[in-house]
């Protein structure tokens, strides 16, 4: 008898998966992912990455708005009778009574070195954090969050000069070409999976705007790290004479001078330590991202001004 499968997710990262499976020829019985979204202006409904490759590849998808005490996707999921449920970021917490639904349970890929960084924003905060190393976790799911037993982890150095968006597509290929294998030894029962040590469990909290605010009192290298952290959103920035400037890329100088002074004609910024960062690309509010070249032309930001963390 063919097997089923049931795949959960919503945000690019997940899309180089559920085509890797589908093209390998794993049967995709159902996708659910999140509902369309409403851009800020209300104009233009937005859908899913996922739900999108699903309708390009013909795959059926549902998108409840919750699962949480919703009788009538319960009822469906059991009918169906599937071997086994993938998630890779879906975005919604699945009640514990759905993790019986299938017959080899609920498979979650995570972004992390389990069992740091659990939860929302993995790549996020490991790159934040300096770490040295990520990657991707097979997780067997329980109803706490993130905290179920590995089968395994496949881990990747991390480069300081690349950013959230860049990490997360070289995991998000990196876990679509060992799902492969995975998936095969789980459907045939050869899978071992070993609790994790959940005394070193680190939580990986959602990303707000607020975090985005640079403090030139600290190191260069942790702005580098909030820079590349929160690209491409919601992003770094200063303020400065009341408008909003975002940092897409910066590297670090060796300039020195008062946290937050412009020293060069070039937006190299002095911050903690001695060091300073040379802003590569930026984003004035309202305007277009520019190369630091074409930024400085008629910018107010010259050398000798000194950006305040206020």
């Amino acid at each position: 008898m063919a097997k089923k499968i049931i795949f959960m997710g919503t945000p690019l990262f997940a899309v180089p998966i559920l085509k890797s499976l589908f093209q390998n020829g794993f049967p995709i019985d159902l996708v659910y992912t999140q509902s369309p979204q409403k851009s800020h202006r209300g104009q233009k409904i937005n859908k899913s990455p996922i739900q999108c490759i699903s309708e390009t590849l013909n795959i059926d998808f549902r998108s409840p708005l919750s699962l949480k005490n919703n009788e009538e996707e319960y009822e469906f999921l059991k009918k169906m009778n599937a071997d086994l449920a993938i998630v890779v970021a879906y975005g919604q917490i699945i009640p514990k009574e759905y993790l019986k639904l299938t017959k080899k349970g609920f498979i979650n890929i995570h972004g992390s070195i389990l069992p740091k960084w659990r939860g929302a924003a993995p790549i996020q905060r490991s790159i934040i954090n300096l770490d040295k190393e990520t990657g991707i976790s097979i997780m067997k799911m329980n109803e706490k969050l993130d905290s179920g037993p590995v089968s395994n982890v496949y881990k990747i150095k991390l480069d300081q000069n690349k950013n959230a968006k860049e990490i997360s597509e070289k995991l998000s290929l990196l876990a679509s070409n060992k799902i492969l294998d995975e998936i095969s030894d789980i459907l045939e029962g050869k899978t071992k999976f070993v609790e994790q040590e959940h005394s070193k469990a680190t939580y990986a909290k959602k990303i707000s705007k607020d975090e985005g605010k640079i403090d030139w009192t600290n190191d260069a290298i942790n702005i580098i790290g909030k820079i590349n952290g929160l690209y491409p959103s919601p992003g770094a920035f200063f303020i400065f004479n009341g408008e909003r400037y975002k940092i897409l890329k910066a590297e670090i100088g060796n300039g020195f001078g008062k946290n937050g002074e412009v020293i060069s004609d070039n937006l190299e910024i002095a911050c903690g330590n001695k060091k300073s960062i040379k802003i590569l690309e930026i984003q004035r509010e309202g305007r277009k991202v520019q190369k630091v070249g074409d930024f400085i032309l008629g910018s107010k930001i010259i050398k000798g001004k000194v950006i305040s963390n206020v």
